[in-house]
């Protein structure tokens, strides 16, 4: 892990379940000062609460406004870019402020960044920007292009910035184990839509501990991804039943909702014939080609014929026991058995 000593870092969107879980990781660390950039002056107070440390510094604004971020980024080591438009839905109905969140968002702060010396931004993307077929994965997608288009010019600046991608982060907010869990606590039927549908899981401390592997050996333009297991959604509901002891419960299937996909990709065919494959994780590196394309005509990078796509379908599969175990893990479903069902923060 990089040396965090003496350091002053900034967390945009540090008030979600990411900013929660990198500060419990961080603010033991011998950082100097952690900056916490977001729009929701409530969230922010209630963090300044929980945490009640002199260390951490609080900043109102709103990524799409340039000025704020410019003032919040002065004297800067370390970003992690966490502030973006996540939800499917409102994204698909809302397109255009997916755009301005999460494309010219970053953008605004890659310029930032660059214009105040910060020596690294680790950008957090998802599996949805491989392959997209919803407005927030493309806003994703188009993120990562920002990033790596940038960094192409950063031969001579003191900035790197490099990004993370990762798939459902387990008992975040408004994913499907809290869903699921209140539902089974209310007495409602579980709403699935497709039982095959598989996803990557990970945890919070998993997501944070790519964030900061990226930060320590990230260069300019790559994109780390976690080698991460995945369930169907089937097994999932299965095991969430089997823990709450409600397996009689009733479960009603809905069907595929817009933006959808049967399963997740994290790293293309095209991505995998040049990815760098480590311990736990694999590395993309840029595309380093310019406007001038010649020297490329004559050779390639990779045969992509010879690669699969990383998926939630090909990767390794959790059974029920697998699943049960994971779970079992999570705060969030320790409070929920003990009576202290608390919905997560985004």
């Amino acid at each position: 892990m990089s040396d965090f000593t003496n350091k002053k870092i900034l967390i945009t969107g540090g008030t979600g379940s990411f900013g929660n879980a990198v500060l419990t990781r961080l603010i033991k660390s011998g950082t100097e000062e952690i900056r916490i950039f977001s729009r929701d002056e409530k969230k922010q107070d209630d963090l300044r609460k929980n945490f009640n440390n002199k260390i951490l510094k609080f900043y109102i604004g709103d990524v799409r406004d340039k000025p704020s971020l410019l003032s919040a980024t002065i004297g800067v080591d370390y970003i992690f870019h966490a502030a973006a438009l996540k939800q499917v839905p409102s994204c698909e109905f809302f397109p255009s402020e997916a755009v301005k969140t999460n494309i010219i968002g970053t953008e605004n702060l890659i310029d930032v960044a660059i214009q105040n010396n910060v020596q690294k931004v680790v950008c957090l993307s998802t599996d949805k920007a491989v392959y997209p077929i919803n407005a927030m994965g493309i806003s994703k997608a188009m993120m990562e292009k920002i990033l790596i288009a940038k960094t192409k010019n950063l031969e001579y600046s003191h900035t790197i910035g490099c990004c993370t991608r990762y798939g459902n982060v387990m008992a975040s907010r408004n994913s499907v184990i809290p869903l699921f869990i209140g539902q089974i606590l209310s007495g409602k039927p579980i709403t699935i839509t497709d039982p095959k549908m598989t996803r990557f899981m990970m945890s919070l401390e998993d997501s944070v501990d790519l964030v900061l592997f990226a930060l320590s050996n990230g260069g300019n333009g790559e994109i780390f991804v976690q080698k991460a297991p995945a369930v169907t959604i089937e097994v999932l509901v299965q095991a969430i039943l089997g823990i709450f002891d409600s397996l009689d419960h009733p479960v009603k299937i809905i069907g595929t909702r817009h933006g959808e996909k049967l399963y997740e990709t994290l790293l293309s065919r095209e991505e995998m014939a040049i990815a760098v494959e480590m311990e736990n994780y694999y590395c993309v590196k840029p595309d380093l080609r310019d406007l001038n394309y010649s020297s490329y005509v004559e050779e390639g990078v990779g045969k992509i014929s010879e690669q699969e796509d990383y998926t939630s379908h090909n990767t390794s599969r959790l059974d029920l026991q697998g699943m049960t175990d994971m779970l079992l893990k999570l705060p969030f479903v320790q409070n929920a058995l003990e009576g202290r069902y608390i919905q997560p923060e985004e």
